[in-house]
């Protein structure tokens, strides 16, 4: 009799199942694709970029019109899966803190030197916002930004362009050295370059 062992998720921690989403779901398509390492660099950009706004919940949104204007108007593509799935950066789980450095970011850029809440603080202010009566989700998400641009909106939507910028920058970089390395190492270790 043989006798299989079925490994579910539940015997692995929450850190070790994130190290596997982010294996499974970002790194191993970037290595997997055969389009140009441009192509996927930009995707990862765009993912990011919108990713770090303060538009939680309508990231992937964002990232699909992109990809329709950028492809029908400009004529400029990028890897919309990659788009999509970088847009998780920010999440239930870091999208708080996110923010918090997205508003202290923009009250520094306004010159608000005297209105540097603490986080508990801005937490607080937050945790507000998700409460909603229940009547579905575009209600929670319309509650969500009323609130959102009627506490800390100004600072937080400038706070996060710098960070967006850069940040995107950065990400457009480092995927296209690491694809750019990695297809060089594989073309090596199969023998059609020296």
């Amino acid at each position: 009799m043989v006798t299989s062992t079925v490994v579910s998720a539940r015997n692995f921690s929450l850190i070790e199942r994130l190290k596997r989403l982010v294996r499974y779901r970002l790194h191993i398509p970037l290595k997997r694709s055969r389009h140009p390492p441009e192509h996927l660099a930009r995707g990862v950009m765009i993912g990011v970029v919108w990713a770090l706004t303060p538009i939680f919940g309508l990231q992937m949104v964002s990232v699909f019109v992109t990809w329709v204007v950028a492809r029908k108007l400009f004529n400029w593509d990028f890897s919309l899966i990659n788009g999509l799935a970088w847009t998780w950066t920010t999440n239930a789980f870091t999208i708080v803190p996110a923010f918090y450095v997205f508003w202290l970011t923009g009250q520094i850029m306004l010159g608000r030197f005297d209105d540097l809440t603490g986080y508990q603080s801005f937490r607080t202010i937050v945790e507000g916002w998700s409460a909603s009566n229940g009547d579905g989700v575009i209600a929670a998400t319309l509650h969500q930004f009323t609130a959102l641009f009627g506490t800390v909106g100004i600072p937080l939507a400038i706070g996060c362009l710098p960070w967006a910028a850069v940040l995107g920058w950065l990400s457009y970089r480092l995927t296209h050295q690491f694809i750019v390395r990695y297809r060089r190492r594989r073309a090596e270790r199969m023998g059609l370059i020296a």
